[in-house]
């Protein structure tokens, strides 16, 4: 009996070749994008999840209220992690944890890594195994450090590297350490990378020896695993005592200067992030959130896809089925009951359906690669191999097949006998159902166009925005190297000074944007003044710095050379000047570290953080002992790559062994822009193919429409009806669907497109053009698709459709 069906199935299949065709084509396009689209998005969630113990640790931050609202911080003093796991009980592992790209030489050769410092249970914590050497507390000692297989391989080749001493090279210092372990390289799907990993108390003394008793100066992350006793909430609730005794200094500053307590009566609260959680962290207003909804809008986008392609197998089989309705009634006469003509039309769906899945898979596979580079992502199919996402997804597609394919087999197999060997499908719906299914349909796809728009202007306002300083003629450059940041700033002055291309070389010990090292930092003060508070984003940077960037000096001056005095100045932007609240800034001297410094300029704000904050008050200090990491050489117009490659050879000049990482600030904002336009191209691939899909059943539809009325077209152009008027006639009744769904989705589309925009501090103006635009968009592909069919039967000869009657 099965082959029977089957046999029916197949030949009826091949019968309707154009349908079948539409319908193969429509599912697999839809199952191929979902597959990567998914693959994505659980890749995406998946971050962080392979720790043995991912439920139990947790990254520490602390809310902090202040005159302005609740700031959170993730960045905590040297004594903090120590004191926290002896004094406030349930801590069982604790770890201190801050990155960085030091060099290292070996056999002079001199290599550039991404390491980070941590404490020894940082490996009883997380889950990276030691492949080779010391698997218990591989950081025992100070001068210890362990190393990634890969990078082990990048720096011996085919050597033991077990015991092998290098020199950490580091703010110009060279200090030996011993390769003690060999870690296995960790996932893709880790938020924390590395090639290299040394002991916390190997950091400069400037970020840990010198800090080692200091509660005010903050500088590194902690990570900590509770033990299974003790819940988030106890533990949280149990840090108060342990706040108001080491952060009585900042309490106190907090209600002196107006701060209002959180709804628990705190002024500081220490809080938990889980570790899967780290990667979805966004700062909003200053406060730390947790966000998945990109990963879940792609998602989304791929069940809607999948939607709208399962729309179309529904609305072209009711309609493909009225064609059918004589093969009913006789199968019916024959004896065939209800549950057997529900069997043969659901299963010619669901080889439809099997047949799309596979040639869906193999569409996938073949776009991964380029769908890989694009997205700059890591994901592949063999996440949704997981048995969880596995059995989701076969109970998804078993109630897809089933609502697509078993709704039109059950219609059809309703029919009474003598209704369907009359060929009459009487009260059953069937256009009403049809007429909501495409306004679903083309509703989703002027919402995604909408949100396709949106987004797109939302990253154009962000790209093209003025910033305070200019980004086109400057280029960055990570300035790591075996020597000292001074003296590697002033090989490259004295090598560029006679270039007719260089404008001005300076430094500090930040980067604007995000360069191709891939790194950034924030800086945060807090200091007494007349009485209260000031915090403030500092800056180390060198001579030039305003004059390189071309940012705008409103009063005062900038530091000079002919100044000694100025290594006790400070530059203040125009956020930081309204904080002190004086008339002239220029007579403020702030006690720093009881240091007297004197404000000696304020310069116009500029965005020196990612464009989705606020800027915030900022303070340039010129301090020979601080660290400076990133030159900006200003070049001139004109000759931009020349001037690159001219810097680039005397980079490789001064530092043969060392990467050249230059890049132009234009640049390092767009780096900052990724998720953007993650976003914008991921929702306008959406929307693409919602039109196009809902363009495949509107064309299929109209075909069937056209055949159904063939008699009625060529009465009408006997009697005289012109090929506009017949064309108007056919097309009319789709283009009202697209119009209410026009109506629907605008709406929603306004709504969600304001609530995302409320992320961004600096953000268009949302108008109606946006969506009108989507809708004449999505009326014009409608009417280019549906006026193929529709033309060529209003010009046809009646003769022939009168005949064929």
């Amino acid at each position: 009996m099965i082959r029977n069906y089957l046999k029916i199935a197949l030949r009826n299949l091949w019968k309707e070749k154009t349908f079948t065709g539409l319908n193969v084509i429509g599912l697999t396009v839809a199952f191929g994008v979902a597959f990567l689209l998914c693959a994505y998005a659980l890749f995406e969630l998946s971050y962080d999840q392979f720790h043995e113990n991912k439920d139990s640790i947790y990254q520490v931050y602390t809310n902090q209220e202040t005159p302005q609202g609740t700031e959170s911080s993730d960045s905590n003093p040297v004594p903090f992690a120590a004191a926290l796991q002896s004094e406030v009980p349930g801590v069982k592992k604790i770890s201190r944890y801050t990155s960085g790209g030091p060099a290292v030489r070996y056999n002079d050769k001199t290599f550039r890594i991404s390491a980070v410092w941590v404490d020894p249970d940082f490996f009883d914590m997380f889950t990276f195994p030691v492949i080779q050497g010391k698997s218990e507390n591989p950081l025992s000692e100070k001068t210890s450090m362990a190393l990634t297989e890969e990078t082990a391989a990048r720096l011996f080749g085919d050597e033991n590297p077990l015991g092998k001493t290098l020199e950490l090279q580091q703010n110009g210092e060279q200090v030996p350490v011993t390769v003690t372990a060999v870690l296995e390289n960790y996932p893709a799907s880790s938020s924390i990378g590395f090639e290299a990993v040394f002991n916390f108390k190997n950091l400069p003394n400037r970020v840990y020896a010198d800090n080692i008793d200091r509660w005010d100066k903050h500088n590194h992350n902690v990570y900590l695993q509770l033990d299974n006793s003790i819940s988030i909430e106890q533990f949280e609730n149990s840090t108060k005592t342990f706040s108001e005794l080491h952060f009585a200094n900042d309490i106190n500053n907090a209600k002196r200067d107006g701060a209002q307590a959180n709804p628990d009566g705190n002024y500081r609260q220490i809080k938990l992030l889980p570790v899967p959680d780290r990667s979805f962290v966004s700062i909003e207003k200053g406060v730390l959130s947790v966000s998945k909804t990109l990963q879940y809008l792609i998602l989304a986008i791929a069940l809607l896809i999948l939607f709208i392609a399962s729309v179309n197998f529904i609305n072209m089989s009711i309609a493909k089925g009225a064609n059918r309705l004589r093969e009913i009634g006789m199968r019916k006469t024959l004896g065939a009951g209800k549950s057997q003509l529900f069997l043969q039309f659901w299963g010619e769906s669901l080889i439809i359906f099997m047949i799309s899945i596979v040639l869906g898979a193999l569409l996938a596979s073949a776009l991964l690669k380029p769908f890989q580079d694009l997205f700059r992502t890591e994901a592949s199919l063999q996440v949704i191999l997981h048995p969880g996402n596995i059995l989701v997804l076969s109970l998804s597609l078993l109630l897809i097949t089933f609502i697509a394919g078993g709704y039109p087999a059950l219609l059809m197999s309703k029919l009474g006998i003598l209704q369907a060997l009359k060929g009459k499908m009487k009260a059953t719906g069937k256009n009403k159902v049809r007429d909501v299914l495409i306004i679903i349909q083309f509703s989703i796809a002027i919402v995604l166009i909408s949100g396709t728009l949106v987004l797109w202007n939302q990253l154009e306002f962000m790209r093209s925005k003025e910033l305070g300083f200019n980004k086109e003629q400057v280029i960055s450059l990570p300035i790591s190297s075996s020597k000292s940041d001074k003296q590697i700033l002033q090989l490259l002055r004295d090598e560029l000074q006679t270039n007719p291309n260089i404008l001005s070389v300076s430094a500090s010990n930040n980067i604007l944007g995000m360069g191709k090292d891939r790194t950034s930092m924030t800086s945060v003060m807090g200091f007494e003044y007349q009485g209260r508070e000031v915090k403030t984003n500092i800056l180390a940077v060198d001579y030039d710095y305003t004059e390189t960037l071309n940012i705008n000096v409103l009063e005062g001056r900038t530091f000079s050379r002919n100044y000694a005095a100025d290594s006790l100045s400070v530059v203040i932007n125009e956020s930081m000047a309204k904080q002190f609240t004086e008339e002239n800034p220029l007579e403020i001297n702030l006690n720093i570290d009881d240091k007297l410094f004197k404000v000696i300029g304020v310069i116009e704000d500029f965005h020196f953080q990612d464009l989705n904050k606020e800027i915030e008050p900022l303070s340039l200090f010129m301090n020979q002992s601080s660290a400076l990491r990133y030159a900006y050489i200003k070049v001139k117009p004109g000759n931009l790559s020349g001037a690159y490659d001219e810097i680039k050879s005397t980079w490789n000049k001064i530092e043969p062994e060392r990467e050249f990482l230059g890049s132009f600030l234009d640049e390092n904002i767009d780096r900052t822009l990724m998720k953007e336009r993650t976003m914008t191209t991921m929702i306008s691939s959406g929307s693409i193919l919602a039109i196009m899909l809902s363009c495949i059943g509107l064309f299929a539809i109209s075909l069937l429409v056209v055949s159904q009325r063939r008699k009625e077209i060529g009465i009408r152009k006997v009697v005289g009806a012109s090929v506009g008027k017949i064309t108007l006639m056919l097309t009319s009744d789709f283009l009202k669907l697209v119009g209410i769904a026009f109506l629907i989705a605008t709406p929603i589309a306004w709504y969600f497109s304001r609530e995302w925009l409320q992320n961004y501090p600096y953000r268009i103006d949302l108008n109606i053009w946006i969506f009108l635009f989507a809708g004449i968009i999505a009326i014009g592909i409608a009417i280019f698709t549906i006026s193929f069919r529709t033309i060529k039967a209003a010009i046809q000869n009646p003769v022939k459709s009168l005949r064929t009657e």
